[in-house]
């Protein structure tokens, strides 16, 4: 039988994180919500960050209430800050849900009638409420707010959510006018609407606490947040292999790539099941002892190949950084911020 207390060796992959970016984050949304709180999203895992570095990060930088989506995470987060702080924006789907968010202590965001139903019958406590202004995804009418299973609500965070607030658009102030409505309907200890994007939008916007997300792990929602926030990650993968190949080979699947000279090449330990994806094919780029190299053909599910003539002192077992400022990253692979961050794959270490 094989010894299973021995640790498996790491991935030849890392997510270099940089933690005092992160903190620096944190701490110029907070400043840019003014009178109001920053919170922070936490949810996918940090956005693929990992929940288990970046919540203490977050919690030293000053960081006081947390949002996750689904109640396993909550689980996960409660285990690294004081549970009341942790909300789970997906609420009690069912009557077990409801009676593991009481005994975990976190607080649960009610987004249907029937979620308060549910919670008060599980013995109820403190919760937050989802108002749905205009996204028309979860959150309970404002037409629904005089229920009296609204009304039996302890009510801490009274929330909505921003469909639009990276863009100049006239749904901004509707949904804005809307949350007023349902915080001067509903009695709460405090109020929020603000994402990442909705912060750069003022303060009618912050209420009591903003909630950010995207842009405490490096994104840029909007042009005015530009200045104030700063990269936290970057992929890196060991070279596994490096051949010379000659003028009329091809590499990759499919054959996409044909060599026109001699290129020395590297195979790296990064694919598209690490969410390096089938987009940066011919297109990435890595980047290693101040050289840049391209991806050369397809990128597999676990490997991509990569040109390293113009760096020959890179051999195997040398680490190589993809290009991957989200804002950049996006315009170049046609993916959303928000995807280049999730997507990264738990074989990254962190």
């Amino acid at each position: 039988m094989p010894d299973t207390s021995l640790a498996a060796p790491p991935a030849a992959l890392r997510l270099a994180i940089d933690c005092a970016a992160l903190r620096g984050n944190w701490q110029a949304l907070d400043r840019l919500s003014g009178v109001a709180r920053a919170g922070a999203a936490v949810k996918a895992d940090a956005y693929g960050v990992g929940a288990a570095v970046a919540v203490p990060e977050l919690l030293a930088a000053g960081c006081r209430d947390f949002f996750v989506a689904h109640p396993g995470e909550a689980g996960e987060i409660a285990a690294l800050v004081d549970p009341a702080c942790v909300s789970v924006l997906h609420g009690p789907l069912r009557d077990e849900d409801a009676a593991w968010l009481r005994t975990l202590g976190v607080k649960p965001v009610i987004n249907s009638l029937a979620q308060a139903r549910r919670w008060i019958a599980a013995g109820g406590g403190r919760c937050d409420l989802m108002v749905d202004t205009g996204i028309n995804r979860l959150g309970l009418p404002v037409a629904e707010l005089g229920d009296e299973a609204v009304r039996a609500l302890k009510i801490d965070v009274l929330l909505s959510h921003l469909a639009s607030a990276e863009e100049a658009s006239p749904l901004n102030a509707l949904q804005l006018a809307r949350w007023q409505e349902a915080c001067a309907q509903v009695p709460h200890a405090r109020a929020s609407l603000a994402n990442s994007a909705g912060i750069a939008l003022g303060p009618d916007y912050h209420g009591a606490l903003t909630r950010p997300g995207l842009a405490l792990y490096g994104g840029i929602p909007c042009e005015s947040l530009a200045g104030a926030i700063r990269p936290v990650v970057q992929p890196q993968a060991a070279i596994m292999q490096v051949r010379t190949i000659a003028a009329g080979d091809s590499v990759g699947y499919n054959a996409t790539f044909t060599a026109r000279h001699a290129m020395r090449v590297g195979t790296i330990a990064l694919g598209y099941a690490d969410g390096y994806l089938r987009c940066w094919s011919g297109t990435g780029v890595m980047e290693g002892g101040g050289r840049q190299m391209p991806v050369l053909g397809r990128v597999s599910m676990d490997m991509t190949v990569i040109d390293l003539t113009a760096a020959p002192e890179l051999g195997e077992g040398d680490w190589v950084t993809a290009q991957y400022h989200l804002p950049d990253a996006a315009v170049a692979s046609g993916l959303s911020q928000y995807e280049l961050l999730t997507l990264l794959g738990r074989r990254f270490g962190r």
